[in-house]
């Protein structure tokens, strides 16, 4: 096994829309797969925004057991890209984490606004248990759900101060947003192409972490003036 430090990470915030497999319950028993957009929180695990009347989250409220999987497909295709599979299970995010969900969520998909107005819908967070990841040949293996990140994650408010402080740099050329940032990366959105940018090292200050933003900053802005 010789998979890339933080890999799937990487992957989780790079992608926008996974498969959702939850345990149907009519037919019994088969896999129920479906394409859903997610994002990824804090912690780096997928969060669903779902409707109440949905299939699967019917079948999530059944059993929780659930795989996820994300993939990011080269020119080659599919099986030329990184494939990542996730095993734990979806739980309702709790009443007092809604708020800060919602804000997080909508960064990543504001046009999510409409479906938050009907009522209908609420966020699931995945509690990760194993996941195997397939980055090339020789890359790939099964991993621990706490392998994931080991690192304590930023809290809501730092993040949504480097948000504010991204917002406001001079030279943040006008067709760039920052979706969410990590001591591993930043998610962006440029041109309407989503990106992530990927840090030297785990940065575990806040000052590190504007340090890493301006460099996102000189290099976006290089690329923008193309």
């Amino acid at each position: 096994m010789n998979i890339p430090s933080q890999a799937p990470l990487h992957l989780l915030h790079h992608v926008a829309e996974g498969t959702l497999a939850t345990h149907s319950r009519e037919p019994r028993g088969f896999p129920y797969p479906t394409a859903l957009p997610y994002a990824p929180t804090a912690r780096h695990v997928p969060m669903l925004l779902i409707s109440h009347l949905a299939e699967h989250t019917r079948n999530l409220h059944a059993d929780a057991r659930a795989g996820f999987l994300v993939a990011h497909a080269t020119e080659g295709g599919v099986l030329q890209g990184q494939r990542l599979t996730m095993l734990g299970s979806f739980t309702p995010a709790a009443p007092e984490e809604g708020d800060e969900l919602a804000r997080r969520y909508l960064r990543y998909h504001p046009d999510a606004a409409r479906y938050l107005e009907l009522g209908d819908f609420s966020f699931w967070v995945m509690s990760l248990e194993r996941m195997r990841y397939i980055g090339g040949f020789g890359a790939m293996g099964w991993l621990a759900g706490d392998e994931l990140d080991p690192l304590e994650p930023l809290s809501a408010a730092d993040e949504s101060a480097l948000c504010e402080y991204f917002d406001a740099y001079p030279r943040r050329p006008a067709n760039l947003r920052l979706l969410g940032i990590d001591r591993y990366g930043c998610d962006l959105l440029l041109a309407e192409t989503r990106n992530r940018f990927t840090f030297d090292k785990p940065k575990l200050s806040t000052t590190d972490l504007r340090a890493a933003l301006i460099d996102c900053f000189e290099r976006q802005d290089g690329i923008s003036e193309e």
